[in-house]
């Protein structure tokens, strides 16, 4: 006798026996609730998000991806896909749907005579980077190693490369994807070109990606790190960075940090808790020029200079103790015209009364390779902007969060006379439609809209920062 029992679907009825022959079909696994591994698999990196799905399905390969993205459209799946999970918006997992997995797809081919690589969606950027650097190459990736690779090349992709070598999606040379009608497509400068120019910046909203092909770079020991300097300089040292960002070469990245208390910082023991600023630091050149370049910076007599020789993959991270899973995060962000005094003040003021020790306000400094790619080719823009202003904030314990939360937006609302009125889409949470329209300039919005309407127009692919077909 055959079962008919249906699983625990939101929105949808399933017969157990179609769920045991999509098992079946898969190279890789079908895990439930009750499961083992189901709870540590609906985890994602930011400990606010806290869903269960009815099943992840983890892809081994492309035929996998197809079948799971048929599966669950044919039988009508809430469907949100995941490659890193380390997304703050957590839209990598859904209550009561399908998760189709594609962190087990870890495959990187380098092609050193090319200087290119192919790299499937489940590697993450420390991954990545042992691989190509292993060639002496790179590719701009994000500033945090367990970052997935798939999430911040389709939003853009800022890190500490960017200003020598553009964005990681300036990068990009190829993607391959299963749209939402369960077919592979190869997108690029010469098939698919308008779905090629929708994917550099516009999201998982037109397909899952399963690899992308990247141009590499030469990239051997950098001069990195971080010097750190006592709060109670912030509006000195903002004003000094503000000027000195403006005038640097494209090998100098930089970051800003304002970081609420010193165990986050090796100078915890001798200031107790106390803030701190910190100013990280890449130089991708001539080591002896690189020296030469971050000099101002220590003429302003940091309380510690951690800046040294170091390769590009231990750079990478760096930063990583700070954003450690399982917390949970809070951030808002906006682009920055200038570092005027008012916006100077404003920060300052607000980072003084900063509710959370684990919390930290980043200015990340764009400009160089970055801002001179045509704002037209591709989704990825706001390039004008000096630097990224994100506010993130994290704690441990869940009764504290109204107080958090409140402060974050009091922040991000302080600053918008300051903010270009557009915003980084890989630092947004979930903050509604206009929101993910600041993303864009109004038209590559109205073009992305066309994309949608073309290769979702049920709206299939919607855990993300969803961009609406208007034939739904």
């Amino acid at each position: 006798m055959v079962s008919r029992r249906v699983i625990n679907v939101v929105g949808a009825v399933v017969e157990e026996r179609l769920v045991q022959e999509f098992q079946r079909a898969l190279h890789g696994k079908v895990i439930r609730p009750g499961d083992e591994g189901y709870d540590s698999g609906r985890r994602v990196w930011n400990g606010m998000i806290d869903r269960y799905p009815a099943m992840i399905a983890y892809c081994n390969d492309v035929d996998d991806t197809i079948a799971s993205v048929r599966f669950g459209r044919n039988h009508g799946l809430l469907t949100s896909v995941r490659s890193g999970g380390h997304n703050v918006a957590g839209n990598s997992v859904c209550d009561g749907g399908l998760v189709i997995d594609l962190s087990g797809m870890k495959r990187i081919v380098v092609d050193t005579a090319s200087r290119t690589a192919r790299a499937q969606a489940g590697l993450n950027w420390g991954e990545f980077d042992r691989a190509t650097q292993n060639c002496g190459l790179a590719t701009t990736g994000g500033i945090v190693s367990r970052t997935g690779i798939a999430g911040l090349t389709l939003g853009g992709g800022i890190g500490w490369l960017m200003r020598k070598f553009g964005a990681t999606c300036d990068n990009l040379l190829s993607v391959d994807i299963v749209t939402a009608d369960g077919k592979p497509l190869t997108a690029s400068t010469d098939e698919n070109q308008d779905l090629f120019w929708g994917l550099r910046g516009g999201g998982g909203n037109f397909g899952i990606a399963t690899e992308f092909e990247y141009r590499l770079h030469e990239v051997g020991p950098v001069v990195a790190g971080t010097l750190y300097y006592p709060s109670d300089k912030t509006r000195e040292i903002l004003r000094f960075y503000g000027d000195f960002i403006r005038s640097v070469p494209d090998e100098l990245t930089t970051m800003f940090a304002y970081i609420a208390h010193s165990s986050m910082t090796p100078l915890y023991k001798r200031f107790r808790g106390a803030p701190m600023l910190g100013i990280h630091v890449c130089y991708a050149g001539n080591i002896a020029e690189g020296a030469k370049v971050v000099k101002p910076l220590r003429a302003l007599g940091p309380l510690k200079d951690d800046v040294r020789i170091m390769p590009y993959y231990e750079l990478q991270s760096m930063l990583d103790s700070g954003a450690a899973p399982g917390l949970l995060n809070y951030w808002k962000s906006s682009h920055l015209k200038d570092l005027s005094n008012g916006a100077i003040d404003v920060l300052a003021s607000y980072c003084e009364e900063i509710t959370s020790p684990l919390s930290q306000v980043h200015l990340q400094h764009l400009g160089g390779a970055i801002g001179r790619v045509g704002e037209d080719a591709m989704a990825f823009g706001h390039r004008e902007a000096l630097c990224v202003l994100n506010v993130v904030t994290k704690w441990h314990d869940p009764r504290e969060s109204e107080k958090h939360i409140a402060w974050t937006r009091n922040i991000e609302d302080a600053m918008r006379p300051f903010s270009t009125g557009g915003v980084y889409v890989n630092f947004l949470g979930e903050e509604g439609e206009d929101r993910v329209r600041s993303a864009y300039a109004p038209a590559k919005y109205d073009r992305l809209v066309a994309l949608k309407n073309r290769y979702d127009p049920t709206n299939f692919f919607r855990m993300n920062q969803n961009i609406k077909p208007s034939v739904v």
